[in-house]
């Protein structure tokens, strides 16, 4: 008997993301917590504060990032822990993504360990790549920035894995809540002066971006480097450390001139790499960027710098969200990799 629905799930080191997949479309989106290097007990946790739905019988695709979190000797071990949690947890069948090589069994997945880990992004680029033959996907999450060439339909990123993609550009180790300031750069200017850095995580770019009242609050669902709270002063208690300061020592206005100044630092990061790929011959100069990720906003500033379109992915889903689910639309791009490799797995159910 067939099961009329399939969740996609995206198992992550700090998230876990699940999309709901009825007759084809988009019913749902979710995105919750998941301190994971904590333990495989963490994702028990997540899935409890879930939807109903994420505990129903349903097809379950997985794809992952969680594999490569310290709390496993490798990722090999890695793997296999995620999959035989999604195999014990989930209530179906499960089959486990391995980009390039398609879906395989729980039981197979430690043999595919190298294909499997992190390769939520070939999920997303391999369906965005059926919407938007030539594009340059850019996913920006909490952590870290995919960014991978589509040409002719097909991934064309010319690496895979976590190394591979770090020597490449097309994984920017940068994200819009996790990443430290003093990752970003190692000076600012402040009150008229270039100041140095603390080389400490005092502060975060998700403070930067809570003071300029960019980051969604949905997608805000970390702790704070100091572990109080998220109110534009704390933030820029937080910002004033960094620069060997309290924050009476300067106003709204400076500490905010400073986190446009880590925004931008992030963002020529990200315009830099996303250059480097754009140049490839094989990259038609028309070609958009198709942002998502809780960093779309920085995707979409990243397009008019490089003068490029931008196109949304939910946008480019559009015919594919159920009607009542076109208000997760900030969810359905905050959870991409989950989403895609629930439709791809839809798709191509035996």
């Amino acid at each position: 008997m067939s099961i009329p629905k399939t969740i996609g799930w995206d198992l992550g080191g700090v998230h876990v993301k699940a999309a709901l997949i009825r007759d084809g479309r988009i019913a749902a989106a979710v995105q919750v917590p998941c301190p994971l290097w904590q333990g495989v007990s963490a994702l028990d946790s997540a899935l409890e504060i879930m939807p109903d739905w994420a505990r129903e019988e349903a097809s379950h695709a997985v794809t992952m990032t969680g594999e490569l979190t310290d709390c496993f000797a490798d990722r090999t071990a890695g793997v296999a822990a995620l999959s035989d949690w999604a195999a014990a947890r989930l209530e179906g069948p499960v089959r486990i993504y391995a980009g390039r090589d398609g879906f395989v069994t729980p039981e197979a997945a430690p043999r595919s360990a190298f294909a499997i880990a992190s390769a939520n992004w070939h999920a997303t680029a391999a369906l965005v790549g059926r919407l938007v033959p030539d594009a340059l996907l850019v996913d920006i999450g909490s952590t870290t920035a995919d960014l991978i060439p589509i040409v002719a339909g097909r991934p064309a990123a010319t690496g895979y894995s976590d190394a591979e993609r770090l020597e490449t550009g097309e994984l920017v180790y940068t994200g819009v809540v996790r990443t430290p300031l003093i990752g970003l750069t190692d000076h600012a200017p402040f009150l008229g002066r270039r100041t140095r850095l603390m080389t400490e995580t005092f502060a975060h770019i998700a403070d930067a971006y809570r003071i300029l009242g960019d980051l969604p609050p949905a997608a805000d669902q970390q702790g704070t480097g100091d572990r109080k709270g998220k109110s534009v002063a704390e933030c820029e208690t937080r910002l004033a450390r960094i620069v060997g300061r309290d924050r009476g020592e300067g106003s709204p206005e400076a500490w905010a001139a400073l986190a446009r100044h880590f925004a931008e630092a992030q963002l020529r990061l990200l315009h830099d790499a996303a250059a480097a790929l754009l140049s490839r011959p094989d990259m038609p100069p028309e070609a958009p960027l198709v942002t998502c990720g809780a960093g779309a906003f920085v995707g979409a500033r990243l397009a008019a710098r490089l003068g490029r379109p931008n196109l949304g992915f939910a946008e480019s889903l559009a015919p594919r969200i159920a009607p009542d689910a076109s208000r997760d639309a900030a969810w359905i791009s905050t959870c991409g990799p989950a989403v895609a490799v629930g439709l791809i797995a839809e798709d191509t159910h035996p």
